[in-house]
């Protein structure tokens, strides 16, 4: 089992923590998490891919061990998320890699393949969306309302998310057995949205999401442009991305392998161990040394 660095780099006058491992000459494996998590829900992934794999796992800007300035001292955006995880990564001296996006990781790792659709190798979506048919409206409802308008009441519904109970919910919904995830990670992920100030660090991301459907078209263009290798690895019960998220990236990318698995939007909490085997079989057939 490969050993796991934890490291830090400043990248553009801000402290960024970072997981690595792996042979720093193999090819590169950037792994981008969602909300409210951290690099930490690739804990256990990172020492199963990390034997043929230089793997890097950064903490975005607001989430985990990196800084989180205050939301009026930083403009909290998709577009800024996604310059300083391209800063990291010239920092490393990666300029070719392949993405595993999951949650918010997937706006960013979408940006960064149309900035630089060449650096991209191979893609795997966990619950990353990129088309509309994805989103489970029962859950993003209180986010479009609160995008369309900021108000005391949208604002009041859309907190409900940072708290313990919500947080819990992201992790055990859909899962077949609840007892396989830890209370670790809803607990871990809670104490650190709940620092003083990230809260409208979050209510500015949610508002900035809004960004991203719009930005669904020129996706799948470059999916059809560049047909990069696709792996879909979802959990199918997920509440907030449904499968049809899933299912959808074959209208751009018919020859995406597509696994629907028995768990939730965290579903490497739940059956870790058959998504990495998966996802090392796919990489494996894409030859990211070629």
């Amino acid at each position: 089992m490969s050993v796991v660095h934890h490291r830090y780099a400043t990248v553009r006058g801000q402290q960024i923590f970072y997981r690595e491992a792996g042979p720093a000459d193999a090819p590169a494996l950037v792994l981008l998490h969602g909300f409210p998590t951290s690099s930490f829900m690739f804990r256990d992934l990172i020492p199963m891919l990390a034997d043929g794999y230089r793997v890097i796992a950064p903490d975005h800007l607001g989430f985990g061990l990196s800084d989180a300035p205050a939301a009026d001292r930083f403009d909290y955006t998709f577009d800024a998320l996604t310059d300083l995880t391209k800063g990291l990564l010239d920092q490393l001296g990666v300029t070719r890699y392949a993405l595993y996006v999951q949650d918010y990781g997937a706006p960013i790792g979408w940006r960064l393949a149309l900035n630089d659709p060449g650096a991209i190798t191979a893609i795997v979506s966990q619950n990353g969306n990129a088309y509309d048919s994805g989103f489970v409206e029962s859950f993003w409802t209180t986010v479009w309302d609160y995008q369309r308008a900021q108000t005391p009441e949208t604002e009041a519904a859309v907190r409900t998310a940072l708290t313990l109970e919500a947080i819990k919910w992201q992790y055990v919904t859909g899962v077949p057995d609840e007892t396989l995830v830890s209370p670790d990670t809803w607990n871990h992920d809670y104490n650190l949205v709940s620092r003083p100030g990230n809260d409208l660090v979050q209510l500015a991301l949610f508002r900035d999401y809004a960004t991203n459907p719009p930005l669904y078209p020129r996706v799948h263009a470059y999916f059809r442009e560049h047909r990069p290798p696709f792996l879909a690895a979802w959990g199918k019960n997920d509440p907030i991305f449904g499968p049809a998220g899933a299912d959808a990236f074959i209208e751009d990318l018919p020859e995406a392998e597509v696994h629907l698995i028995d768990g939730g939007h965290f579903l490497l909490e739940s059956a870790g161990e058959e998504v990495g085997e998966i996802i090392g079989s796919f990489l494996d057939k894409a030859d990211l040394k070629a």
